[in-house]
């Protein structure tokens, strides 16, 4: 950090507002927000604060902070989101664009038109999105057509030009789809009101625009104009028929927004799910992909979702649902405060049946995001990743690895040695490929990790020998210089040595041994290649771990039964695994215990146990 990025830090205000964390060039690389300018900004660059790796490379390239103090947290959160928009920063977590999916657009205009853009233009039109479900904008656009009679034609119709008669009435009049303003049969007081019940049914209140229709009904009716009566008793039916499409997932007649997230880090993407719920129906439906969320917690992630929702609404609900919480939820209760009018209750449900409709909406979520993998797989089907590409350049390797198999070795003080292989393919871990093993050439409580690998390393290979692969473009022992030759001699022993690389990974990560040479190559720390290799050999150990741990449990509870006369070990092995566990054996009734062992070995078995006292059993 610089000497005048420091006086800079110690000066900043203690007010609300937004931050831009800019490089050397003077780019900004990252937009925030925060009720406290100062103390936020200063959290950056503590040392020994713990930062994920994406906020590391960020403070090291920051060499200015540029602030805009705001009177509220409200006023910061539509200018963080509009800074954001506009900069694409590099370090900030990215929504996909809205403009990608349909809006409804409500036309600023006199005679005002009804229609779907992908456009989003700031000209005072009134936009109700984003659909993400065409099929649900299409049948919207459907119903309005059914239930009311409007322009679809672009004519400028000026007051002057209508008095003018410069228009004739067009088809959609005589097929009674429009009333012809153009040519002034029907008055603009009155097509404002049909827009204003637009507005209604836009929002998702079908009930309040039904209690309306039925009202003019009523009035046309004892004003004996039977004919107009008709035509609103056909738009109530055809609104009916529009509302039983929607689903009812609270008897409450309320207005309510629910969010909810499905993260997966391994990506780096979220996808964020919105449904609107108006009086106790489903209306709509709304995603997002949330991208670059490395180093975001999930609450950042659920702010940046809501925020963005909210800076560009029309309509605010009466209540607001969360499946997770909000980082500063404060600024969104202020924003949605001032927008309404009045306060608008945001909050996670902890019981009941709003946690069984959040539930629903995180699901939907879920499936979203498995749709979205599964394109990405598509897409990406011949794609090599970045990381297996920085991989084979820092190693300079002859082809991508694209399928690494890593090794580890586990035991506690020299007993119950575990070998581990795990696979990757393509940068991900291949779990259905994964293998342990029993170490069988090294005595119990002597640990020989050279002896251990070697043996390990001969299974694996001498198997794939047999069945011809699949062979791996990287094999990785974790271990030095000792595991490595270990483990080349038993290629060389099965005749698979030159057919892959093989490489040793030292303690300290970035060091990486090849065969026959005495340095080591290193790794750049900036490299995405170190935190595949650092992904790989953490899944390594951690499956070799479990396996050890699994082992040993299994053993424990063998020693207990094996106390009990006539019990060997073949028959303690078989009791654990019919039974599943010495808890259910020590439960079991004697006939059970007699299915498995015989009427002999149960008898026994359930006289020790009824023998011992409680605390024993």
């Amino acid at each position: 950090m610089t000497e005048a990025l420091a006086d800079k830090l110690k000066h900043l205000p203690t007010s609300p507002g937004v931050y831009q964390h800019q490089d050397a060039e003077g780019t900004t690389l990252y937009v925030g927000k925060a009720k406290n300018l100062r103390s936020r900004v200063r959290s950056y660059f503590q040392d020994g604060r713990p930062r994920e790796g994406r906020i590391q490379a960020l403070v090291k390239k920051v060499v200015d902070v540029e602030v805009i103090v705001t009177d509220t947290e409200a006023e910061a959160l539509i200018l963080e989101n509009n800074l954001i928009k506009r900069l694409k920063p590099r370090y900030n977590v990215l929504l996909k664009d809205d403009k990608s999916y349909p809006f409804i657009c409500v036309k600023n205009e006199r005679f005002p038109r009804v229609f779907p853009t992908r456009t989003v233009r700031r000209d005072g039109s009134l936009y109700y999105g984003p659909y993400t479900d065409a099929k649900a904008m299409k049948l919207v656009l459907k119903t309005i057509k059914d239930l009311f009679k409007l322009r679809s034609c672009s004519l400028h119709l000026s007051e002057a030009a209508i008095e003018a008669g410069k228009f004739q009435p067009c088809l959609d009049y005589h097929i009674q789809r429009c009333a012809a303003p153009c040519v002034g049969y029907e008055t603009e007081a009155h097509y404002n009101t049909t827009i204003e019940q637009i507005k209604t049914l836009l929002e998702g209140k079908t009930g309040e625009l039904r209690a309306l229709l039925q009202d003019e009904m009523a009035s046309l009716a004892a004003d004996k104009k039977f004919e107009e009566a008709a035509e609103y008793r056909d738009r109530i039916a055809a609104l009916k028929k529009y509302s039983e499409k929607q689903k009812v997932v609270t008897d409450e007649q309320v207005d309510r927004d629910l969010f909810a997230l499905a993260v997966e880090r391994e990506d780096d993407v979220a996808v964020g799910v919105l449904f609107k719920v108006r009086e106790g129906k489903i209306v709509g439906r709304q995603h997002k992909v949330l991208r670059g969320i490395e180093g975001a917690e999930d609450a950042d992630l659920m702010q940046r979702f809501v925020d963005d929702h909210y800076a560009g609404a029309t309509f605010f609900p009466d209540e607001v649902y969360l499946a997770s919480e909000l980082a500063m939820p404060s600024a969104v209760e202020e924003y949605l405060r001032d927008a309404r009018g009045k306060r608008v209750e945001v909050r996670v449900p902890q019981r009941g049946e709003k946690v069984d409709l959040m539930n629903m909406v995180e699901a939907n979520a879920r499936l979203l995001l498995g749709e979205w993998q599964l394109q990405k797989e598509k897409r990406d089907e011949d794609r090599i990743p970045r990381s297996v590409m920085a991989l084979q350049r820092d190693l300079r390797l002859k082809k991508p690895p694209r399928r690494i198999e890593c090794f580890d070795i586990s035991h506690l003080g020299g007993t119950g040695t575990v070998a581990s292989c795990v696979v990757f393919q393509d940068g991900k871990p291949r779990k259905s490929d994964y293998r342990t093993y029993k170490i069988r050439t090294v005595e119990d409580g002597k640990p020989d990790d050279f002896q251990s690998m070697r043996e390990v390393v001969e299974r694996r290979y001498a198997r794939l020998l047999q069945e011809n692969g699949p062979w791996p473009d990287l094999v990785i022992i974790d271990g030095g210089k000792g595991q490595l030759s270990s483990s080349v001699e038993s290629l060389k022993r099965v005749d698979v040595y030159g057919k892959f690389p093989v490489v040793g990974l030292a303690k300290r990560l970035e060091e990486v041994f090849f065969p026959g040479e005495s340095q080591s190559t290193i790794i750049p720390r900036t490299s995405s290649s170190l935190r595949l290799i650092q992904r790989v050999r953490d899944e390594a150990h951690r499956f070799a771990v479990t396996a050890q741990r699994k082992q040993r449990r299994i053993k424990d509870l063998r020693s207990e039964l094996l106390d009990i006369p006539g019990v060997g070990a073949k028959t303690a092995k078989k009791l654990l695994t019919e039974l599943g566990s010495l808890k259910a054996v020590k439960a079991a009734g004697e006939a059970e215990i007699a299915a498995v062992t015989g009427p002999s070995v149960a008898r026994k078995i359930r006289a020790h146990y009824d023998a011992a006292p409680p605390e024993a059993a």
